[in-house]
């Protein structure tokens, strides 16, 4: 009798899950590492950070995921090494782990272009830990500001800079705008919503780069009838911890959220293989590296061209996508099957602005308003894993819009530094 064959995916993101589940019923071994215990749904990161939803509405465990299944296992840790050669993986505290396939899906991180000293200043928004950390500082600004009887010494605490105009920051401006300018002003006596300022900060010609142009536009409206700055043209020279400073000027602020760009994992780097300029790694027609055929890269740290040669985006549906390719293309391999090349359908993009705003593009369809964010808000429910999250959200969702009010209002102390 044959030896089962023994697959390990790295990463508890879109990818791996997708990838994990597909393998569920094969006859194969499966290990599943990932540095937390939980599948984050991160599209939904920023409502957690400006206090919409609480971090166990999209966040799910893993087990709970895949369930009990004969030669199912996940595994805690965090892999630092990859030996090709000898066919294994090596955890941080020594444990190496081997495999017959190997699956890559470690995401992405923030790139802050050699600055990383920033990153304390401006955190991003990747885990559960930086959007707590980033809602404790916008509640706590406001409570410092409802402190001060100077409108002067209040600014920079009334002041929010978002850096990088792509999907993610368009969504937190947005969400800002509704905590600044009309969800939380009743909870505050001391200063009015005129006095909150909002920017976006774009170091391109304009913010939503791969969108058509026209929802671009019509999104860089919406945000300024909401009383968001949107600066295009804008790159940042500097960034401290009270300051956001540009060629031409600075804005004194403690609220600074990066949003501007990512880079692969440096796992990848272990490979050995052609990697593009964020560090992806440039992968075959089957998502495999060039010098194996059975370990494969996908998500966020895969570099995979289109049929028009650009490459594709790092969204949710593409690593959706090549996670159940690469699960079904292992167990038909195990099966006799032959590979067959993986190709992205593009179901189209969409971006939420604020309450009832959106953006949308469905296969060449383009709209805007409540339509838009309608759709936006059934897909995003649709795309959490599990009965219970997607209620909880909705639920949230229905109180937030009939009552106007976040309801995790909370500062936990956890991310404040002490002295």
């Amino acid at each position: 009798m044959a030896e089962r064959k023994h697959v390990v995916i790295v990463g508890g993101g879109f990818g791996g899950i997708m990838a994990a589940k597909q393998l569920k019923k094969a006859d194969v071994d499966v290990t599943l590492i990932d540095k937390s215990n939980h599948h984050l749904f991160q599209p939904l990161l920023y409502q957690v950070a400006t206090a919409a939803l609480s971090p166990g509405d999209i966040a799910v465990p893993i087990r709970a995921i895949l369930g009990e299944h004969k030669g199912m296992k996940v595994l805690l840790g965090n892999v630092i090494n990859i030996n090709k050669k000898e066919r294994y993986v090596e955890l941080e505290e020594g444990r190496k782990i081997s495999f017959d396939y190997l699956v890559l899906a470690p995401g992405a991180q923030y790139n802050y272009f050699d600055n990383e000293d920033w990153e304390k200043h401006a955190p991003g928004l990747k885990s559960i830990g930086d959007a707590l950390q980033v809602r404790e500082r916008i509640l706590l600004s406001l409570e410092q500001a409802e402190q001060l009887d100077d409108p002067k010494l209040r600014e920079p605490y009334l002041t929010y800079v978002i850096i990088g105009g792509g999907p993610t920051g368009v969504e937190m401006a947005g969400a800002i705008g509704e905590i600044a300018k009309r969800n939380m002003m009743r909870d505050y006596s001391t200063f009015s919503k005129n006095e909150t300022r909002i920017f976006l900060v774009e170091a391109a010609p304009r913010i939503l780069n791969g969108y058509p142009e026209s929802l671009a536009e019509k999104a860089q409206q919406t945000l300024e009838d909401m009383g968001v700055r949107v600066l295009t043209d804008t790159p940042v020279t500097d960034i401290s911890e009270d300051e956001v400073a540009f060629s031409e000027g600075a804005i004194k602020t403690p609220n600074i959220i990066w949003a501007a760009g990512v880079a692969a994992s440096p796992l990848l780097s272990a490979l050995d293989t052609d990697q593009d300029r964020t560090g992806r790694v440039k992968v075959t027609d089957d998502l495999s590296i060039p010098d194996d055929e059975n370990i494969f890269v996908i998500g966020d740290a895969a570099h995979k061209k289109d049929e028009d040669g650009n490459p594709l985006p790092a969204l949710a549906p593409v690593a959706m996508q090549q996670g159940k390719y690469i699960g079904k293309l292992i167990k038909g391999e195990i099966s006799g099957e032959q590979r067959t090349p993986f190709y992205y359908t593009d179901k189209g993009t969409m971006a939420t602005i604020g309450r009832a705003k959106a953006i949308a593009d469905i296969r060449g369809f383009k709209f805007s308003g409540f339509f838009a964010w309608i759709l936006w808000s059934i897909v995003h429910i649709l795309f959490l894993i599990g009965f219970r999250s997607r209620f909880r959200v909705f639920a949230e969702w229905m109180w937030h819009y009939f009552t106007f009010k976040r309801g995790v209002r909370l500062i936990t102390d956890r991310f404040t530094e002490k002295d």
